[in-house]
């Protein structure tokens, strides 16, 4: 593996303190693809870790609140609402996050997260049962500001 020189390297969070408080919301999806079977073993609660789609919306939610924690350079922000639906089809899972903060910046970053994660979850719950499970399509729908006077 070649090494990469660290020479005039940096990096830095971005200030913010200049930037208007805003209402920021911000709206992501992803998808697992799933077999049928599992699909049916969700539908029915019968996988064994228990409760797929509870477990995934949790953790989605929690996830979106600690995106600070797990990327270096985001900001930590208050966050004034995080939701977290999973849709089942016959051929997986759709989640779809939308997150609302009033701040200074973007909570894309907290919506993205939650996808990932709950998707993740989902991953780890089945991953007995389904070895054919795919993670993609994880993108970011919408991100807007508006101002609070």
């Amino acid at each position: 593996m070649k090494k990469i020189s660290q020479k005039g390297r940096h990096v830095s969070m971005v200030d913010v303190s200049a930037k208007p408080v805003q209402r920021r919301t911000a709206r992501a999806t992803g998808r697992i693809e799933l077999k049928n079977s599992t699909v049916s073993a969700i539908r029915d609660n019968r996988v064994g870790k228990g409760d797929v789609i509870s477990a995934a919306q949790i953790a989605g939610i929690q996830a979106a609140k600690r995106t600070a924690e797990l990327i270096p350079l985001c900001h930590p922000i208050q966050i004034g609402k995080i939701e977290v639906a999973l849709e089942v089809d016959e051929r997986g899972i759709k989640v779809t996050s939308e997150v609302v903060s009033v701040n200074r910046t973007g909570v894309e970053m907290e919506a993205l997260t939650a996808v990932s994660v709950a998707l993740l979850t989902v991953y780890d719950m089945c991953k007995a049962v389904d070895k054919t499970m795919k993670i993609g399509e994880i993108t970011l729908l919408e991100k807007k500001k508006e101002d609070t006077r």
